[in-house]
């Protein structure tokens, strides 16, 4: 798989799993992971959390993180683990972008104070198929293998 074509079927994995698990580091380097809904625009990565949680405070501290996709159940059989920096925004382009119904539940609109974009910066993303595809995307260079 050249790096073209494993950046379309990572891309097509981020379209098939609308959550994942998010592991930031808290305090005392100890790994904390939980249950999010994920956006995306390509290898564009998006979560939306309110300012106020632990996991701001977390990537304030370390701005890395993991990001694990796939194989539960409403998702894709396909796995993505990603390795990512993240970098907590207000920006208003990107909150009204990533902004959808569903949040109503937690935010009163784009508008919403308290409403950020945590926004991921890929590294590393590792991809393994349902069919033993297996790739590496690491910037402009992957390496794959079946």
């Amino acid at each position: 798989m050249d790096n073209k074509e494993l950046e379309k079927t990572i891309i097509q994995a981020l379209d098939d799993n609308k959550f994942g698990s998010f592991g930031t580091i808290e305090a005392g380097n100890k790994p904390k992971v939980r249950y999010m809904a994920v956006f995306h625009d390509g290898l564009n990565i998006y979560l939306a959390t309110n300012r106020k949680t632990h996991k701001v405070e977390e990537l304030k501290d370390n701005p890395n993180a993991f990001l694990l996709l796939g194989y539960e159940q409403g998702g894709g059989k396909d796995v993505l683990e990603i390795e990512a920096t993240v970098a907590v925004t207000k920006d208003e382009g990107l909150r009204s972008k990533v902004w959808n119904k569903s949040l109503e539940q937690w935010f009163k609109g784009p508008e919403d104070p308290d409403y950020v974009i945590l926004e991921l910066s890929p590294t590393r993303i590792e991809y393994m198929g349902k069919n033993k595809e297996h790739g590496v995307w690491q910037g402009t260079a992957a390496v794959s293998g079946k």
